[in-house]
């Protein structure tokens, strides 16, 4: 049996666990990190932004995100892992509610910070979580589930938005959708994460731990990671819907159908510890960066062509989906026994680079157009591949 489907066999408390990451990960970067800008030219007509608000709101969320990573790691060395991950769940919702009942902008750039907090607390216990109850040989495939839920979480508010966009149902009614949503997640995470606090080896890493020259690669990928995705996330749909929509569904349609296949076919995280367990970590690597440097190429070169659209969407998912699992069980072998402080790290690293990167592309495509932008938006990508192409051919398997 494929590694990949090994948690339906797992013993219950990890098939638990694996189903609370699951959901709260499908919660905390579905439609919480991303339903801002999935909703955006909804938000647009509804509160009349600008495109100067829509920027500060967005950066909101991010800068709520980059605040909970230390705070979860001091209340996951302190309490356990269940506490942030139900207060991240939590704060989604009471997210979701607000900006479903907003009335003005205002309001809804706190629900959207509020919410965008839970991609900070709902992801790096799982790591303690994983060391503290699964057993070793199964650490790669739980945290490949736990990553993998994005991309239902991704599709389901893509498809919330394309009935949205065609008049099926209300934004608002859409965001009470995901409050639902994340009430059931609560509930999983309440029943799925273990009591109490970590155990006592579990405790913070020094700064000479931290930057010690073994851990650089985990965090020039993730620094890379974060920039390219927070790029294609903020300016892709935008590129598909000047280009004219994209040949063959309406320009209204184009953001929700980019998300529905970034989600769909990100499934393939759920491979990530079969396919890491056959060519090795660093060929894995180089894998994942060159589908986001193919993504960026297709969505600048044909951003017309229905089917470089999906490609690129689908290859951008697969390859977020594929680097989240790899974060998790990369962070537990270079930080054993402080898997949260490790993976914090490298998460910060990744929002670092989805602060600047978006920064960046934009003085690019004002400068030099949409198109020459994007090619050399996908250099860091091809820089990673490189990199990693290199060590996979120095490194055993």
């Amino acid at each position: 049996m494929p590694r990949f489907l090994a948690t339906i066999n797992a013993p219950a408390g990890a098939r638990r666990l694996a189903l609370a990451g699951f959901m709260a990960t499908a919660i905390a970067f579905g439609p919480a990190r991303m339903g801002f800008g999935l909703f955006l030219p909804t938000f647009r007509q509804a509160f009349d932004l600008s495109t100067a608000q829509a920027g500060w709101i967005a950066s909101g969320g991010f800068l709520a995100f980059l605040i909970a990573l230390p705070l979860t790691a001091w209340l996951g060395n302190r309490i356990g892992p269940r506490v942030p991950v139900v207060a991240g769940v939590l704060a989604a919702v009471a997210g979701f509610a607000l900006v479903g009942v907003s009335a003005d902008a205002v309001l809804l750039a706190v629900g959207v910070a509020l919410a965008g907090t839970s991609a900070g607390f709902c992801w790096v216990p799982f790591n303690d979580a994983t060391e503290r109850i699964v057993l070793p040989s199964r650490h790669t495939v739980t945290l490949s589930a736990v990553a993998t839920g994005t991309t239902l979480g991704v599709a389901a508010a893509g498809g919330l938005a394309l009935a949205v966009s065609s008049g099926v149902l209300s934004w608002r009614a859409a965001w009470g959708v995901f409050s639902v949503a994340g009430v059931v997640a609560t509930l999983a995470a309440v029943i799925g994460l273990p009591r109490g606090r970590a155990t006592p080896d579990a405790a913070a890493a020094s700064a000479s731990v931290l930057l010690h020259p073994s851990r650089l690669p985990l965090y020039a990928a993730s620094l890379v990671y974060g920039a390219t995705n927070a790029v294609y996330l903020s300016f892709a749909a935008d590129h598909v819907v000047a280009a004219g929509g994209g040949a063959g569904f309406a320009d209204h349609a184009a953001s929700p159908v980019i998300f529905v296949s970034y989600g769909l076919v990100g499934l393939l995280g759920l491979a990530t510890a079969w396919i890491e367990a056959r060519i090795g970590l660093s060929a894995l690597v180089a894998v994942i960066f060159a589908a986001f440097a193919c993504s960026l190429v297709l969505v600048g070169l044909v951003p017309g062509s229905l089917t470089g659209v999906i490609i690129s969407a689908g290859l951008h998912g697969a390859a977020v989906m594929v680097i989240s699992a790899v974060l998790s069980f990369w962070t537990l072998r270079l930080f054993p026994g402080r898997g949260s402080t490790g993976f914090t790290a490298a998460l910060i690293a990744a929002a670092a680079g989805s602060v600047v990167g978006p920064a960046v592309a934009a003085a690019l495509i004002d400068a030099i157009g949409p198109q020459p932008a994007f090619l050399i938006l996908a250099l860091p990508s091809v820089g990673v591949v490189l990199a990693f192409g290199v060590r996979a051919r120095r490194l055993p398997s």
